[in-house]
């Protein structure tokens, strides 16, 4: 850290934001821990927009190395970091970015083997791109009370929610053919016939949706604003003069 800067905390770095938000909110904000299930497109940035809005801790969660085709859309990817964890890249880069936001890297394929690591979590944001994971993730936030924002992409499309034991659930919301069901094999195959290989996507796209989440996140902790909840959802397509609309499903 520059000379500088030194002396100056965690205050300081929210400053410009405290004309929107009451210390005591943004205090809630500060002591939070949160979980965010995938630290690529869509995840790379809901990590850096939370600890730039102060997070005071967080939990991440990939399993997955950065490669060349990241590089046109996650934030958290460089050449010179090619190769490694995703989650151990992301968690260095937010200690640079944010110091006071205490980050717990996991370098785990999440299953009903390992969910428990966010038991603790005041939220659960999902980053994923892998249907089952975010079936098993959806409902461990539901039976344990733990809101879960769930955003998706495809193309130039994106669309976000947010769940509570309160809502509709992800299953239910969605008309997937788990709904009801235990995730026996024969469920995980009918789950696997509705994937359709790996989808196109352009880089703002993952990155907007990654902003909208860390800020409903932000909304969920501190009071602030109206939060999308289910059955509402957000959607957009960037190649649309009319882009962003809150739906009913």
């Amino acid at each position: 850290m520059p000379e500088r800067y030194k002396g100056f905390g965690y205050w300081d770095i929210a400053t410009r934001q405290m004309g929107i938000v009451t210390k005591s909110q943004q205090t809630r904000f500060k002591e939070a821990k949160v979980a965010v299930i995938g630290c690529g497109g869509i995840g790379g940035e809901t990590i850096s927009m939370l600890a730039r809005m102060g997070i005071g801790e967080l939990i991440i969660a990939d399993n997955d190395e950065f490669d060349l085709s990241n590089l046109n859309r996650q934030a958290m990817s460089s050449i010179d970091c090619l190769g490694l964890f995703k989650a151990d890249v992301t968690k260095e880069k937010i200690r640079l970015t944010n110091p006071y936001t205490k980050v717990t890297a996991i370098n785990e394929f999440i299953d009903e083997n390992n969910v428990e690591y966010f038991k603790d979590c005041d939220i659960i944001l999902d980053a994923l791109d892998n249907l089952y994971t975010r079936i098993i993730i959806s409902r461990y936030a539901r039976e344990n009370d733990i809101p879960y924002i769930h955003g998706a992409i495809h193309g130039t499309q994106g669309q976000l929610t947010v769940f509570t034991k309160d809502t509709k659930s992800y299953e239910e919301l969605f008309s997937l053919p788990s709904l009801g069901k235990e995730l026996n094999d024969q469920t995980k195959e009918e789950i696997s016939k509705l994937a359709k290989g790996v989808p196109p996507v352009i880089g703002p796209v993952p990155n907007i949706i990654g902003c909208l989440e860390a800020f409903e996140a932000y909304k969920l902790i501190t009071g602030l604003g109206e939060v999308t909840y289910a059955p509402k959802i957000l959607n957009f397509d960037l190649l649309s003069l009319e882009s962003f609309k809150v739906l009913e499903l």
